[in-house]
């Protein structure tokens, strides 16, 4: 190979390196910062200035006055997002299954019929988001915890829940951060 064409393969990797390292980036990121701002920084969750959480990652929500998320096999850390990889048949997971089972009656003993969502993790352990069904199961345990009529509640989550995207993506779903948001306004917490 030349000294010529050496210098003008250099030449073309550094414009290469500056257009798709350097401009494409600082463009594509300030177009998403002016579009869609919110986004762009995390789709933060704010109270009075102060950030408390994202839209889009669940988080670990103990209190029996507030509703729980699903479960997270990565105990809602983000740096390790992992789904469980057993088997539906393994006895480990029929066992798992049966433990949470239990610990969701022993919490909610009014509860017959268990949406799947309130035993099972998502597949990245962080899913910020509940079926309608899961989060009107939590209402009992919330109204008598908090003193909230179930009326009350079941409103909170009918407003709060969330249609398909676009009429035809995914399923009605509740943000659980979102609604514990509104829950600790209404008990000023």
């Amino acid at each position: 190979m030349s000294m010529k064409s050496t210098l003008t393969a250099i030449r073309v990797s550094v414009v290469l390196m500056l257009i798709c390292g350097l401009l494409y980036p600082l463009v594509t990121t300030g177009a998403a910062g002016v579009l869609f701002p919110k986004q762009a920084k995390g789709s933060l969750a704010q109270v009075n200035g102060t950030a408390v959480g994202s839209e889009l990652i669940a988080q670990d929500f103990q209190s029996p006055k507030l509703f729980h998320p699903r479960a997270s096999n990565a105990k809602y850390d983000p740096t390790a997002s992992a789904g469980s990889n057993m088997m539906i048949a393994s006895p480990e997971y029929v066992k798992e299954m049966k433990e949470k089972i239990d610990a969701l009656r022993k919490e909610n003993p009014n509860l017959t019929d268990i949406p799947a969502d309130l035993v099972t993790v998502s597949g990245s352990g962080f899913d910020p988001d509940l079926s309608p069904e899961a989060a009107m199961a939590q209402v009992p345990r919330i109204s008598k915890a908090t003193g909230i009529s179930e009326q009350q509640l079941n409103e909170l989550v009918d407003s709060s829940t969330k249609s398909r995207q676009l009429g035809v993506f995914g399923e009605p779903r509740v943000n659980v951060l979102e609604i514990n948001m509104e829950l600790m306004k209404q008990l000023k917490l």
